[in-house]
């Protein structure tokens, strides 16, 4: 028997140095070889994608939170730009009313009418200066065409002449705009 056995071998052996790979015993191990290897490069692969998917989870919540802090932030500072927001002009109106109150103080001092009227006067262009260095412009529209944008008509009165017709004949009230803006109509007696 030992013959026989020995005949294989040489046999098999031969096979080999022809390029043939060993029988199955030899497949099963070289798979089980890859195998590892493989499970290797999975595990690898997970590990890399919950590391990134991890960091990317970081990463959205602090722009989350970055983002939730801006908002605040802005928030706080609108709410105080329109709680302060008029401080510079009344500031600049407050020498307007230190005139004010001397003038009231002055008034039952003084007998000259005239003199009262002309400080009165002083101020009220003063104010008025400071209002339109801000923006706002004074809207008076007599002998002006008639233009809701900026008018109010209160009144339709009879025109003089064929001319005046659709014009403002009065302004009973001023308007005013701020900045292009208008914030009061002006009320006024169209011709009709």
């Amino acid at each position: 028997m030992s013959e026989n056995f020995k005949s294989e071998e040489k046999e098999e052996k031969e096979i080999l140095k022809d390029g043939e790979q060993p029988a199955a015993a030899g497949e099963e191990a070289k798979e089980e070889q890859e195998a590892p290897a493989e499970e290797e490069t999975v595990e690898a692969k997970l590990a890399k994608s919950e590391a990134e998917n991890a960091e990317l989870k970081d990463r959205v919540l602090r722009q989350m939170a970055e983002f939730d802090n801006y908002r605040k932030r802005t928030m706080k500072e609108k709410a105080e730009l329109i709680l302060n927001g008029s401080a510079g002009v009344v500031t600049d109106i407050l020498p307007v009313i230190d005139d004010l109150e001397r003038a009231i103080a002055n008034s039952s001092k003084s007998e000259d009418y005239n003199a009262l009227k002309e400080g009165v006067e002083l101020i009220y262009n003063k104010l008025m200066h400071i209002l339109e260095q801000k923006g706002l412009q004074k809207i008076s529209p007599k002998n002006e065409p008639f233009d809701t944008d900026f008018h109010e008509a209160i009144a339709m009165i009879p025109a003089p002449d064929e001319a005046s017709k659709g014009l403002v004949l009065d302004c009973a009230i001023d308007g005013y705009k701020l900045n292009d803006k208008v914030l009061r109509h002006a009320k006024v007696a169209v011709g009709e």
